[in-house]
């Protein structure tokens, strides 16, 4: 995260190179939003609950490449990049910056509370505060699904609403079954 804002601004990456680090983004934030639900409705495979532990190193890794690039237009224009924060096309929905600046922005606060020292501060809040992770995922899949028709991240979106419920029905049942046999 250091570096790369570095080399985009003095350097200049490829078209290819930026959609290949965005790719790994996506991947690394579909893993971590994969992994929680998996969990609770894997509850007898004992290979899933370590992967649980992993998803904070990795949802970093995700939210690093896109603050990378919000650092490398911060170094080349701050005025302008914040100016821009005031503006209705801004927050738009027309071509769906909307979605792409939710993502930003929620990216930034990921990393910043992503860890020990965020934990304790933020206490109960932390958990609330990493439930932005939703609004990572599904803004920056679904801006980058319409604008440029990766259809693998309307498969992702798929994939974790439904793994998703899923789990939330499960756990939701076993809270019925707990409470009935208390």
């Amino acid at each position: 995260m250091l570096i790369l804002p570095l080399i985009v601004v003095f350097n200049g990456l490829s078209q290819d190179t930026t959609l290949r680090l965005y790719d790994v983004s996506h991947i690394s934030i579909f893993l971590v939003m994969l992994v929680r639900p998996l969990a609770d409705i894997l509850t007898n495979a004992q290979w899933v609950r370590p992967l649980v532990i992993l998803r904070k190193g990795v949802g970093v890794l995700s939210a690093s490449v896109v603050v990378s690039f919000i650092f490398a237009k911060i170094i080349v224009d701050a005025t302008g990049y914040f100016a821009s924060f005031g503006t209705a096309s801004y927050w738009s929905l027309t071509n769906l910056a909307l979605f792409a600046h939710l993502a930003d922005i929620s990216a930034v606060i990921l990393l910043i509370t992503s860890n020990n020292l965020s934990k304790k501060l933020l206490g109960t809040w932390w958990k609330r505060v990493q439930k932005l992770s939703y609004i990572y995922f599904y803004s920056s899949a679904l801006y980058v699904y319409v604008t440029y028709g990766t259809t693998a991240l309307l498969y992702a979106m798929i994939i974790i609403t439904t793994i998703t419920l899923f789990a939330y029905f499960k756990n939701r049942q076993r809270a019925v079954l707990n409470s009935q046999t208390i």
